[in-house]
């Protein structure tokens, strides 16, 4: 499998060129730029992109889909239909959708829509949508991995078999594309435009990523690649839900208002990010920006 990343400078998000080798069928995803680095792989490598797949929707994720569009104007691009709906309503100038509060693009003309349960074939590769909402309400999740028929063929790479795991596969060789739900030693927040819970982003990662292979490697949506098994022993919110350390007790000032900081952990961009429960019993994950130590 050929993965190919850019990342953007500012932002730090990545946009990633998918293939089963060279010569053949490809697929982006997310679009944030810049792009220019994976067009010139594209054509290196003789692939012909046919899709992009968008992990959500916010600005710094799709920011570049005209661009890939400029060069390839039959790229078919795919996002959740409730994800559509959010970059419908930022286009029109109803949210906010990225990190520097920017508009996302106008939604392109004959955007379609995939959902968790379908699968999606390129060459050798099948793409397994994961529903792993909480960053955003239709954040989808890619799980990527040879085709099981594929087993066994000469010069096969990756051995992957049917499962009862989140995606239905199993077996050597396989990566998941993460959007902004899970990081390298951090997680996403839950305070973004088109949000939903706690709770959600927590199943998602727990219930969902965690529950992958071990040696499946996470390419997240910011920052550098890590892998299920890395994450299940080393990130501090996988290992808090875990019971393997402790919560935090100390009282602290959370977005304004009085909350107790659970924990403290790393961010994708060299910051922090926190889980604060409030006074109600309610939890959230928010930017460690906006924490205020007290007590």
């Amino acid at each position: 499998m050929l993965v190919e990343r850019a990342s953007h400078p500012q932002f730090l998000s990545n946009t990633y060129l998918v293939a089963d080798g060279e010569g053949g069928p490809a697929f982006f995803i997310d679009a944030g730029g810049p792009v220019g680095p994976l067009i010139d792989a594209a054509e290196r490598l003789a692939l012909t992109p046919t899709h992009v797949l968008l992990t959500h929707h916010h600005f710094d994720h799709v920011s570049d889909v005209g661009e890939l569009l400029a060069r390839w104007p039959k790229l078919q691009v795919l996002i959740s239909e409730r994800e559509r709906e959010l970059l419908r309503d930022a286009a029109a100038g109803g949210a906010d959708t990225g990190p520097a509060q920017a508009k996302g693009p106008a939604t392109p003309d004959g955007m379609g829509s995939v959902e968790a349960g379908q699968t999606l074939r390129f060459g050798a590769l099948e793409v397994r949508p994961l529903r792993t909402p909480g960053h955003t309400a239709g954040m989808l999740s890619f799980l990527v991995g040879e085709r099981p028929e594929q087993a066994g063929v000469e010069g096969a790479s990756a051995r992957a078999v049917r499962s009862a795991a989140p995606g239905g596969l199993a077996g050597a060789g396989l990566v998941v594309f993460t959007g902004d739900t899970l990081f390298k030693d951090s997680v996403g927040g839950v305070k973004a435009p088109g949000h939903t819970t706690y709770t959600d982003l927590r199943d998602s990662i727990m219930g969902t990523l965690m529950e992958l292979p071990s040696d499946t490697v996470i390419y997240p949506g910011h920052s550098g690649e890590t892998s299920v098994s890395r994450e299940w022993e080393e990130n501090a919110f996988v290992r808090v839900w875990r019971g393997l350390d402790p919560e935090g007790t100390q009282p602290c000032i959370a977005l304004g208002r009085p909350a107790t900081l659970v924990l403290l952990g790393a961010d994708y961009d060299g910051g922090t990010k926190a889980w604060v429960r409030w006074e109600d019993g309610s939890d959230d994950i928010v930017p460690g920006s906006r924490i205020e130590r007290s007590g």
